[in-house]
């Protein structure tokens, strides 16, 4: 290799014999510890930040309970739907076409008010024709009526004569020949005397059917005006004018246009008793109804009918609780909660207003304030709350959720709003 080209070389080379600025060992020491505070600072709030949005936290449910002046008294709660005892669902016995409505949703009807008409136009035409079949069959009855009459004057007229031509030829006057001529004719129109009367039977039989059949048709078309059958109210919407309505055939659900009434004045309470503690059931016992729709207002009732069927499938029987106090406002279907009582209620003890509790394990504090942690689907809503009298192991609620909210029981330190949640199963 030439001289000038390892000169080259070395020219290209880095100088490392430079002096080199150094840091102090303990600024390095600073640096690394200021990292690792900031990674533990992450573990401590980053992480759990992270693991609240990413996964649900488990918990227990507990909810807001409505206790009323009764609770002491309770035996037995069940849960249950309004009926009317006395109802009737009235459908036309043949299909047809709505010509008219007399009626609707919700008035009041008495029995035999018509509800509904349909269109007659049909059996009309019918019922005209089938008169003018009755017209002419018994028509043809009196033509047959005429020629029995005629038959029998003319068969008196011949006896007579044979009877007096039998006396001359006994007499020897005429011949025995002319008296037998008219005895032969006699007995001929005695047979036509009794074919007529015969014919005039079956057109009379003829004519009484084809009337027969008129007032079937008459029936048929009072059959197209519905009435009510009892008295009570309208409660469905009624098939309006041009709608096509028949029968309802059992078994189908399905509505085939027909109008539902139901008689306010025995409305009840159906419920499902379990088998198991049907004994805490009495007939005619004591019972408070509290209707969902009216979750403030409590409504004494009566244990009515025990029916004497057992459902095999859910183990239960049905039994209807009727209303002791006036149903105001209560409506066929509406939900309904049962409790059967040990002892009767007085009518001032049922009109105290039933408490708001929520359960102390539900309550948390934070600020100075009072909150539970709502649930909404499979988030929390921390909800303020104000407080009352201590009530049990809750306490009475003067503002917050309503009752049957389901809320947090137990919350967790690290819950916060908006939090998603899951339910803890039982291990």
């Amino acid at each position: 290799m030439s001289d000038n080209l390892s000169q080259d070389l070395a020219s290209l080379r880095i100088d490392r014999s430079g002096t080199r600025s150094k840091k102090p060992r303990s600024y390095r020491f600073l640096v690394w510890g200021a990292g690792l505070a900031a990674l533990a600072a992450g573990a401590n709030f980053g992480l759990p930040l992270l693991e609240a949005k990413a996964f649900k936290t488990a918990i227990e449910i507990t909810e807001i309970a409505s206790v009323s002046p009764a609770q002491a008294q309770v035996e037995l709660t069940a849960t249950g739907y309004v009926d009317a005892d006395r109802s009737s669902k009235i459908a036309p016995k043949v299909p047809g076409r709505v010509s008219a409505v007399h009626v609707r949703q919700g008035q009041e009807v008495k029995a035999g008010d018509p509800l509904m008409e349909l269109d007659a136009a049909d059996d009309e035409a019918n019922i005209l024709a089938a008169k003018a079949r009755v017209a002419a069959a018994f028509a043809q009855a009196r033509g047959a009526g005429a020629q029995v009459a005629t038959a029998r004057a003319e068969l008196a007229d011949i006896q007579q004569q044979a009877a007096r031509e039998k006396k001359l030829a006994d007499a020897g006057v005429t011949a025995l020949a002319g008296a037998e001529d008219l005895a032969a004719r006699v007995a001929s129109l005695n047979e036509r005397v009794k074919a007529a009367e015969a014919a005039e039977s079956a057109a009379q039989a003829e004519a009484g059917a084809l009337a027969a059949q008129v007032r079937v048709l008459e029936t048929g078309l009072r059959n197209l005006i519905l009435v009510a059958p009892i008295d009570g109210t309208v409660v469905n919407e009624p098939p309006q004018i041009g709608e096509f309505v028949g029968p309802q055939p059992a078994g189908i659900s399905v509505d085939m246009g027909g109008i539902r009434i139901a008689d306010f004045s025995t409305l009840l309470v159906e419920t499902d008793i379990p088998e198991a503690r049907l004994s805490q059931v009495k007939p005619g016992g004591p019972a408070e109804i509290v209707l969902d729709a009216y979750a403030d207002r409590r409504l004494r009732g009566k244990v009515k009918e025990i029916t004497p069927e057992v459902d095999r499938a859910k183990a239960s029987v049905k039994v209807k609780v009727s209303f002791v106090d006036p149903p105001e406002g209560v409506l066929p279907d509406m939900s309904a909660r049962v409790s059967f009582l040990t002892k009767e209620l007085d009518a001032e003890a049922i009109k105290a207003p039933p408490k708001t509790v929520v359960p102390g394990s539900a309550i948390v504090t934070k600020g100075g304030g009072k909150f539970v942690f709502v649930i909404d689907g499979d988030v929390v809503r921390m909800t303020a709350v104000s407080l009352g009298p201590a009530f049990g192991s809750g306490f009475e609620l003067v503002s917050g959720p309503r009752p049957g909210t389901r809320v947090v029981a137990g919350p967790p330190s690290n819950l916060a709003d908006g939090q998603r949640i899951k339910e803890k199963t039982a291990e």
